[in-house]
């Protein structure tokens, strides 16, 4: 009987014991969220303050794809992350509370893995700039010697930044990207080997032809007399790989390569 006394005894106050523990977890959980929630209320105001959409905006000018832009909101974005590891960090103390280590130590161990993902974040945002930027110039470039194929050239070198940062950023991030950089330098291999074959093959007739629009687009102005080959006329139009122009009888359409090869008389 006394026994049996001693364990209902036991039982009771280990009864009480977790019925308390369980209140204050409850009041800690309780008070934890409305800290948070006043938290992340304070920081909303904080990053309207400091205008960071603006940076948002500017990421969301990039377009990975011709006419397909990032659609971002920084704010929601940084909002989401600080809440969610705020509400980890609560419940792993809600946890210790609890005597619930496991739950602890694993929450514990994905919060440690945070700062590593925000950074692997940092570089693929830093990288997708630097990528931005590289093709803007590329096409600045083209346009700048008005050649031909700028938007496929810039978009191409695009393309290959963005898959280096997006690996730079897998790795930084832990995940192994064995296969996937494998498979890529395969691809990369092909591509420049057929570049290089096509090169060898006919590309230095492209390239001479851009040149010589370049040089003729230099020489020559929409609106000029000339006189070619005894065929005078007025230069109408000077595309990539002619000039078109208009005589007495009508229009004539006249290699680029014909013009730079050729005694070309000026007439005003």
């Amino acid at each position: 009987m006394e026994k049996l006394t001693e364990i209902k005894n036991m039982a009771i106050e280990n009864f009480s014991t977790t019925g308390v523990s369980i209140l204050k977890a409850l009041l800690v959980l309780l008070f934890g969220w409305l800290f948070i929630k006043l938290l992340l209320s304070l920081l909303k105001r904080a990053l309207r303050a400091i205008k960071i959409d603006k940076f948002g905006e500017k990421l969301n000018d990039i377009e990975i794809i011709e006419g397909k832009k990032l659609n971002v909101n920084l704010t929601k974005i940084i909002i989401s992350f600080i809440k969610w590891s705020l509400l980890l960090i609560l419940i792993i103390v809600v946890s210790e509370m609890m005597g619930m280590t496991i739950i602890s130590e694993e929450i514990g161990n994905l919060i440690s893995y945070l700062p590593q993902l925000l950074s692997a974040a940092a570089i693929f945002v830093i990288g997708l700039f630097i990528a931005n930027f590289v093709k803007k110039s590329v096409q600045s470039f083209f346009k700048s010697f008005e050649l031909s194929g700028s938007k496929i050239v810039s978009q191409l070198v695009f393309f290959i930044l963005l898959a280096i940062i997006s690996i730079t950023a897998l790795n930084q991030a832990g995940i192994n990207t064995d296969i996937i950089t494998n498979n890529l330098s395969l691809i990369f291999g092909a591509f420049l080997a057929a570049f290089a074959l096509a090169i060898g093959l006919g590309a230095r007739e492209v390239v001479a032809d851009l040149l010589r629009t370049y040089y003729t687009r230099r020489t020559y102005e929409i609106g000029q007399r000339i006189k070619f080959n005894s065929v005078e006329g007025e230069i109408i139009a000077i595309d990539d790989i002619s000039m078109t122009l208009k005589t007495t009888t009508g229009k004539l359409i006249i290699p680029i390569k014909d013009i730079v090869n050729s005694q070309v008389e000026i007439l005003g």
